[in-house]
């Protein structure tokens, strides 16, 4: 992409109305807009990473076996009733009638409608297990909706349903996503640590929120510093093997670290004092296990070995996409903006032409930009007629992980300069050898 033909709206000063700092960079940065109090357009740089989110997403949910689906955004009343949910859910569920005076809701989750539709369809224990997901918009009527994207009233969010025959294989299943879900978000540069939780209104006994530490988090929590040094890495998981993915669980779950809500005061003085740690969390996450607190009331049962109706068990695992852009920038910034990690970086690169109109530099940039195009990279050339800090200032906004600059002063010595952006180091390369340290860099992380 070309800078020149692109819709990038960045502002030089901070909104008055940004309070945390991914808020007032997602503006900033010309990522979204404010449409009305909690609900955002996303604009083309904030939507290439939404949608490197949700590939990510995708890719590790398929990777264990579970199978996408598309639920609608609007529902029938008719199922919450059948479920208890519709009278105890509260102001946050936005309701309304139709033309024809039935009683809708736009979808703040879809256990109901993911179980009306097992129901319809599944009848014998020789369907199971079985896990569908979908990464569909939601709304929860917020009264106060603030922080951006992190607390707004319409979100993205990825929700998936397991439906198992026992509690123990639904239990492989909690597991199964706890094991997705750490892959999911070290593959996006995050380390989000699963804490025992509360399960609010979604119900169920078992549940683990997955917390970005970041002093803007909405939830207190509190910790053993060893779970900080924890990672998934690169892994060969078997997801149909139970004692793989328990022992993960129990690997990642062993060390204290829960929310403020699940907090226990002499658990917590039993961890040494140097290691104790008290902190905010943005909660990224949540896996539930529920049992048959859906399946019952609504029919879901399938026909057991003994040829007897047995209520299936489930439980359900949310990501939120859209709040994890939020996250990544919480987690990842400095005074002049965003750093993107690479697994998630709007574009791979950015060129800079200090001297546009200049024809060996133009030249060089448009050979630079064929040459990483050709290998699938996705480089963004400030080709505008702006001054250097300007462009400079740009780059530095809007995070991109490595900018290559290329002048005529270095381009008279054969080389182009090629700079992190998250340490600041500038290293002086040919055109050729840029492009091909870039290649490895994000080969390493495909």
């Amino acid at each position: 992409m070309r800078l020149s033909r692109y819709f990038l709206p960045v502002l030089k000063e901070n909104p008055s109305e940004a309070q945390i700092v991914s808020h007032r960079l997602m503006l900033r940065a010309g990522m979204i807009k404010q449409a009305a109090a909690g609900i955002y357009s996303w604009l083309p740089l904030g939507f290439k990473v939404l949608r490197k989110l949700e590939n990510i997403v995708h890719e590790e949910q398929e990777r264990a076996g579970h199978i996408a689906i598309q639920m609608p955004v609007m529902q029938s009343a008719d199922l919450w009733r059948e479920s208890g949910r519709y009278d105890d859910y509260g102001q946050e569920m936005l309701r309304m009638k139709d033309r024809h005076d039935r009683d809708m809701l736009f979808t703040p989750t879809a256990e109901e409608l993911v179980t009306d539709i097992f129901r319809g369809h599944v009848s014998s224990y020789k369907d199971l297990p079985l896990t569908l997901y979908q990464i569909q918009w939601k709304f929860r009527d917020e009264i106060r909706p603030r922080f951006g994207v992190m607390r707004g009233r319409e979100f993205y969010m990825k929700d998936g349903y397991n439906f198992d025959l026992t509690k123990e294989d639904a239990l492989h299943a909690y597991n199964r996503h706890l094991v997705t879900y750490l892959r999911t978000y070290e593959r996006m540069g995050l380390q989000a640590i699963p804490m025992r939780a509360d399960s609010g209104p979604i119900g169920g006994d078992d549940t683990h929120e997955f917390l970005v530490l970041a002093e803007t988090g909405e939830s207190e929590v509190f910790y053993d510093s060893a779970v900080t040094d924890l990672t998934f890495g690169d892994r060969q998981i078997d997801y149909d093997d139970r004692g793989q993915c328990q022992s993960i669980l129990e690997e990642f779950t062993s060390k204290y670290a829960r929310t403020d809500e699940t907090h226990d005061e002499a658990l917590f003085n039993q961890v040494p004092e140097d290691r104790r740690r008290v902190a905010r969390g943005i909660e990224v996450g949540q896996i539930f296990y529920f049992g048959t607190k859906y399946s019952e009331p609504l029919g879901a049962t399938v026909q057991g070995p003994d040829g007897k109706p047995v209520p299936v068990h489930m439980g359900s695992h949310g990501i939120g996409v859209s709040r994890l852009v939020g996250a990544i920038i919480e987690a990842s910034h400095d005074d002049k903006g965003i750093i993107w990690p690479e697994g998630v970086t709007p574009f791979h690169c950015g060129i800079v032409n200090l001297k546009q109109g200049d024809d060996e530099a133009d030249a060089a940039c448009e050979k630079l930009y064929a040459a990483l195009t050709v290998l699938g990279l996705e480089p963004l050339y400030d080709d505008r007629n702006e001054r250097a800090g300007g462009k400079f200032a740009t780059m530095d906004l809007i995070g991109l992980p490595w900018r290559i600059t290329v002048g005529p002063r270095g381009l008279k010595n054969g080389v182009v300069e090629l700079t992190c952006r998250r340490t600041g180091e500038s290293e002086e390369l040919s055109p050729e050898a840029a492009v091909t340290k870039i290649a490895e860099i994000y080969e390493r992380i495909a």
